[in-house]
């Protein structure tokens, strides 16, 4: 007898299954897919970690979750750079003084301060919609070259349909830095997210390609309390109706070139252009094997936003006022579940990064051994 069944073995599942193991508990770890990692799962292919499920940088200002995630992997020093390109132009993201020279000629942050101010005037009442939410943020151009055809295809709809409340900021940096997240923690793990999961779940029972929900009944037999990681609609048989996910088709190549576009990420922010980004895998390790020796192949992944079907993994919640209604609605339900936990992005509903998810489950762990 388990006292702990854990379902999923992403990093949800995996930081509980870690702390609950070493407080001396005797814990199950049930996995649908044929690895452990979830979403951050990176497989190796010509010495390249590849992100099989997007990319995954790092990032955060929570010193606990730093030092706790340092205890199963190093971290190298890699920032999140990206570039946007639109129609062939290359401008520098998150928007900065570099984004602005290049969009209007400008040189000083009082120039682009200027312009954008006068872009923003263009909206005079409180934004409806998410196009007149990101103009009144960052004016008509950076919104027509770099926000609305990226926004459109990962969303699937027009701008002026999308809620404002999903572009709730945009950073408008009048500085030349081009770092992305602006944490005082960032990296990505050497040797890749897998390693750091398994490093995680090592000493712990896993049970790969094993569906929790086809075999319920049981292996709920096999524990005293289950802290459940999946879909919440999918644990109540969708008796409510289904929530609803973006998701994203990657199209992914081993090209037999050492480097394809010099930088991890390039988004493409015109509507033409089929796929929202290009990942090129290697930059996030600096080109380099964990010898340091130059990788003379390049792996790169577009990647398509697509609505989820049937099959599909769930990526992203559509958190529009029906489905948080019905999450509300499934969470009641989840609060009536004796000895069972639900937690992380698809049992809470919720994007989470990576560092958000760390904490929630070392939350979650410390509540039950308290």
């Amino acid at each position: 007898m388990y006292d702990y069944l854990i379902v999923g073995a992403g990093l949800f599942g995996a930081v509980c299954a870690r702390e609950l193991t070493d407080a001396g508990k005797r814990v199950l770890v049930v996995e649908k897919r044929q690895h452990t990692g979830g979403n951050v799962y990176t497989e190796r292919t010509e010495g390249i970690n590849v992100h099989k499920y997007g990319a995954h940088i790092f990032h955060t200002n929570d010193r606990k979750v730093w030092e706790y995630v340092n205890r199963f992997a190093d971290f190298n020093r890699y920032t999140n750079s990206p570039v946007a390109n639109y129609k062939g132009e290359l401008y520098s993201l998150p928007f900065n003084m570099y984004t602005f020279n290049k969009m209007w000629g400008v040189v000083t942050p009082e120039e682009a301060e200027k312009k954008i101010a006068e872009q923003r005037g263009e909206i005079t009442a409180e934004p409806e919609n998410l196009e007149e939410q990101a103009i009144s943020l960052v004016g008509r151009d950076v919104y027509e070259k770099l926000v609305k055809g990226y926004t459109e295809k990962q969303w699937g709809r027009d701008c002026r349909e999308l809620p404002a409340f999903i572009i709730k900021r945009l950073p408008v940096r009048l500085t030349f830095d081009n770092n992305y997240f602006n944490a005082l923690y960032q990296g990505i793990p050497t040797g890749g997210y897998t390693k750091m999961v398994e490093a995680m779940l090592s000493g712990i029972e896993v049970r790969l390609s094993t569906d929790y929900l086809a075999e319920k009944a049981e292996l709920d037999r096999l524990a005293e309390k289950i802290i459940y990681t999946g879909a919440i609609d999918a644990y109540f048989g969708f008796s409510l109706g289904k929530l609803e996910y973006r998701t994203v088709r990657f199209e992914t190549e081993l090209l037999d070139i050492p480097n394809y576009q010099g930088n991890a990420v390039v988004n493409y922010t015109d509507r033409e252009t089929p796929y929202t980004r290009i990942i090129e895998h290697k930059w996030f390790e600096f080109g380099k094997d964990e010898n340091g020796k130059e990788l003379p192949k390049t792996v790169i992944s577009r990647e398509y936003s697509k609505e989820f079907d049937e099959g599909d993994e769930p990526f992203y919640p559509i958190n529009d006022e029906r489905n948080g209604a019905l999450y509300e609605r499934y969470r009641q339900l989840s609060e009536k579940e004796k000895n069972v936990i639900f937690g992380g992005r698809l049992g809470e509903y919720k994007y989470y990064d990576m560092d958000k998810v760390i904490s929630a489950a070392l939350e979650c762990a410390d509540r039950e051994l308290s």
